[in-house]
């Protein structure tokens, strides 16, 4: 009869302390063996992101001040086929549209949205053939442009989608001018100022801090920041009663010009 070996002892502290070394040792068939393994790419904001040995892909950027693609405009097609009856004239002052027709005879329903259409032209002579022709249109017939304001304020709206700053100035220039040169149109505005004033509202602020150096776009009327607040006080003086109140809910850091 056999006896059967006697097995030493078990110790429960030493085979505890022994089988915790065990586990620290890596398996000889671990294919990285000691080299430390590249942390794991995770998104942001989520429970992935609370884990070991892993690394937070930082959120995308919001775009909210990318600039838009500028796309061929209806007017610059219509000035192309000669559609507009306009030309540049050089003279000794400078340059001036000279128009064949007299401006009181044109139909303002049709050319006062095409020339606010290409606000968005920032190549010459677009831009000059713009802003001269809205100026000779206003000045000379302010009483015509009243009817045709809801017709302006998609053209508005689209010019300003660009956050282009030459083509924001070249818009707000324009808004000034339909405002002050013509009665009871800044009344006319106040509800469309959702459309209008939000992309305002994240340029009012706009401003280049150069220290004790001068910045020569202010006096050239191209100082984003500066210009939209000259909007916004002309709005709310030509604009009525109702102006503040609804310039301040789109604007809430807008401060009265009139009531302070």
């Amino acid at each position: 009869m056999t006896v059967p070996p006697v097995l030493p002892p078990c110790v429960p502290i030493n085979c505890g302390k022994d089988f915790r070394q065990s586990l620290k040792k890596p398996s000889p068939n671990y294919p990285h063996g000691q080299k430390a393994r590249k942390p794991r790419l995770v998104p942001a904001f989520t429970i992935q992101a609370m884990q070991k040995n892993t690394r937070v892909i930082p959120p995308k950027k919001s775009g909210l001040f990318d600039l838009k693609p500028l796309k061929p405009s209806m007017f610059r097609r219509s000035y192309s086929r000669g559609e507009f009856p306009v030309t540049i004239e050089f003279t000794n002052f400078g340059k001036r549209l000279s128009w064949k027709v007299p401006i009181e005879k044109l139909d303002f329903h049709h050319y006062l949205p095409m020339f606010f259409d290409g606000m968005a032209e920032a190549a010459y002579p677009y831009s000059f053939i713009v802003e001269q022709g809205i100026n000779d249109l206003v000045s000379k017939g302010s009483y015509k442009i009243l009817p045709v304001v809801p017709q302006l304020i998609i053209p508005i709206k689209s010019a300003l989608a660009t956050k282009r700053p030459s083509v924001i100035c070249h818009v707000l220039k324009c808004i000034q001018m339909i405002v002050t040169g013509s009665d009871r149109v800044g009344e006319a505005l106040v509800p469309y100022y959702r459309q209008i004033l939000p992309v305002l509202n994240l340029f009012k602020n706009k401003n280049v801090n150069m220290g004790e150096g001068i910045d020569h776009s202010t006096s050239r009327g191209e100082n984003v920041g500066d210009l939209i607040e000259d909007t916004l006080q002309i709005l709310e003086r030509y604009g009525g009663p109702d102006a503040f109140i609804n310039i301040k809910y789109m604007i809430p850091t807008y401060e009265s010009c009139v009531l302070n």
